[in-house]
């Protein structure tokens, strides 16, 4: 099935990573629960879902106040990188967008903006055979106000010298669409898991 699209002639289409170019979210929200729960967190999969496109810091330093727990940043985001990269081998691209990349490559330049770190992100995109396929990586790192704020999809249209208007995103999550509205950007929602 073909993503629809809306209308108009984009220079460059920009796509979130997990849940959008990778169906990567299972594995993802596997791997938070396997170490969070080695300190005795949690995190519910309908609130991992709600979510989406926050950093990993961001989220560790909410459950902590949700849960009165002191888990250590630095550690549990490690432990769950190294979870996730062990699930690897079980994440397949997102159809449907995958049919865009393959049809538009080449043609219009690409760039994924994610609030995944950079070493995931490239874990992912190279697990699926796609990370060449894309001229820029805005990560984690790059950025320092996550989703629904803007500034990673402006600086993706930065990276690839596009007008933000002219700039289609992909997105699967409210704070990514957020975010590309508030760039000025139309967007094509990328349905959940159990909506496909």
């Amino acid at each position: 099935m073909l993503l629809p699209l809306p209308d108009g002639d984009f220079k460059a289409y920009l796509f979130d990573c997990d849940g959008t170019i990778t169906d990567s979210m299972p594995a993802h929200h596997r791997a938070w629960l396997a170490a969070l729960g080695e300190w005795g967190g949690d995190f519910p999969e309908d609130l991992f879902y709600a979510w989406g496109g926050r950093t990993v810091v961001d989220v560790i330093t909410d459950l902590n106040t949700r849960q009165g727990l002191t888990m250590p940043v630095a550690e549990v985001a490690a432990r769950r990188e190294e979870l996730f990269q062990e699930m690897l081998g079980s994440i397949s691209p997102v159809p449907g967008v995958l049919e865009h990349i393959e049809a538009s490559y080449g043609r219009i330049p690409f760039a994924v903006v994610s609030g995944s770190t950079r070493e995931s992100v490239t874990a992912s995109l190279t697990a699926v055979g796609l990370l060449d396929r894309f001229e820029a990586l805005v990560c984690a790192e790059d950025y320092t106000r996550p989703k629904p704020d803007p500034e990673g999809y402006l600086l993706g249209a930065r990276l690839l010298g596009v007008d933000p208007r002219d700039c289609l995103v992909f997105e699967d999550t409210d704070l990514g669409v957020a975010a590309a509205e508030a760039a000025g950007m139309r967007y094509s929602r990328v349905p959940a898991p159990w909506e496909r």
